[in-house]
């Protein structure tokens, strides 16, 4: 639960639409204290792809998928119905948040509550599953293991709402009809309806980049889609663990994913690096996409430290002559000025220099000197 607020707040996942598996779920949450954020976000996701969404600033539950429409096509009242549920949600979660608030000890500060619940199915052995559960300030609240049927309170705080919910028999059944009928029905249907979408495939741009001479490697795929992905280092053809460092997927701003393997080559010669590569795999697709490591085609912005200190010591002599420059002819100006007019040499030299800031010349020739000098480290 303590990366739900993240997931929520962007309306995303971090897997995406698999080959087999197909999920649906509902991210809310309720916050107190929070600056510059709704105090209640819904959002729902087809294979951590965001399908609609509802905060208490719009008060409006609205499509996120265009083929959300036929989905929704022939049901007039259906997103009426959603914003209004999600209208009672948001004085639930805000009444929620105050009986915890009292159940923890706390008074004021900034306070988030969440609920998450959801299904899966497998569209080849149709085997389906439920769960839902439940979060506060960051951490497991309680959670409804659909098994036993009971809720699982990991901690005290959480034993009261446990007995409440574990003696309601009708709403276990209620619950329990939901995760494995209801939820996957409609699963089943948004996945039939958005599959040119969810279930397409994309391969990525591969590309090796370096920060510095000293810096790890990194094998960097974008572009892909779904996440459903591999990037490994390998050497000789086999796969390496040592000296790697796996990040994260992460969503681009187009839907698709990007994905980054660092390799540390301190201890690598470099006669060995002709022995690494580095293979993406997009699950689905034969072809993998084999990338060399090779020094010609590492994209790097770094610079040998002699080849910037020459730069900077360039541009620095060259902004002190033009500042000479600049100052010469002024004082020349001024010479001719004082010779010809006597004691109104100072007005004019004062008129000099306002006619220098008006024209910005004076600002930009200190700007050019500092600038490089000043923030280089």
């Amino acid at each position: 639960m303590k990366t739900l607020m993240f997931v929520v707040l962007l309306g995303i996942g971090l897997h995406g639409a698999a080959a087999v598996t197909h999920s649906l779920k509902y991210f809310f949450t309720g916050s107190s204290g929070v600056p510059n954020f709704p105090e209640f976000v819904a959002v729902g996701l087809v294979d951590e792809v965001q399908i609609d969404y509802y905060d208490s600033n719009t008060r409006r539950a609205e499509p996120k998928q265009d083929w959300m429409s036929r989905v929704t096509e022939g049901k007039a009242d259906y997103w009426e119905y959603s914003t209004q549920a999600s209208l009672g949600a948001q004085q639930t979660f805000k009444a929620n948040i105050e009986i915890l608030k009292q159940r923890f000890n706390q008074t004021g500060g900034v306070h988030i509550f969440q609920w998450m619940y959801g299904c899966e199915w497998d569209d080849e052995s149709d085997e389906v599953n439920g769960f839902m559960q439940y979060g506060y300030d960051g951490e497991d609240f309680i959670a409804f293991d659909l098994k036993t049927e009971t809720c699982i309170a990991p901690i005290p705080q959480a034993v009261i709402t446990k007995n409440k919910w574990d003696n309601d028999k009708a709403y276990i059944a209620q619950r329990k009809n939901y995760l494995t009928q209801i939820c996957i029905n409609w699963l089943k249907k948004y996945v039939d309806y958005g599959r040119s979408s969810l279930l397409r495939t994309e391969l990525p741009s591969v590309s090796l980049l370096q920060k510095t001479s000293s810096s790890p490697v990194s094998c960097h795929a974008t572009g892909f889609y779904p996440d459903s992905a591999t990037l490994i280092w390998r050497k000789d053809g086999e796969g390496i663990h040592e000296d790697v460092d796996h990040g994260e997927i992460l969503l681009n701003h187009d839907g698709s994913f990007q994905m980054s393997v660092d390799l540390n080559l301190s201890s690598v010669t470099p006669e060995d690096w002709r022995r690494y590569d580095c293979v993406f795999q997009l699950s689905g697709v034969k072809n993998n996409i084999v990338t060399k490591l090779d020094k010609s085609n590492i994209r790097t912005n770094w610079e040998k430290p002699v080849d910037t200190i020459i730069i900077i010591a360039t541009v620095f002599v060259l902004g002190l002559i033009l500042i000479v420059v600049v100052f010469a002819a002024v004082g020349f100006v001024a010479y001719k000025k004082k010779k010809d007019e006597g004691p109104k040499h100072k007005d004019l030299t004062a008129s000099a220099d306002t006619l220098m800031s008006k024209q910005g010349l004076y600002p930009s020739i200190l700007l050019s000197v500092c600038l490089p000098a000043c923030l280089s480290v």
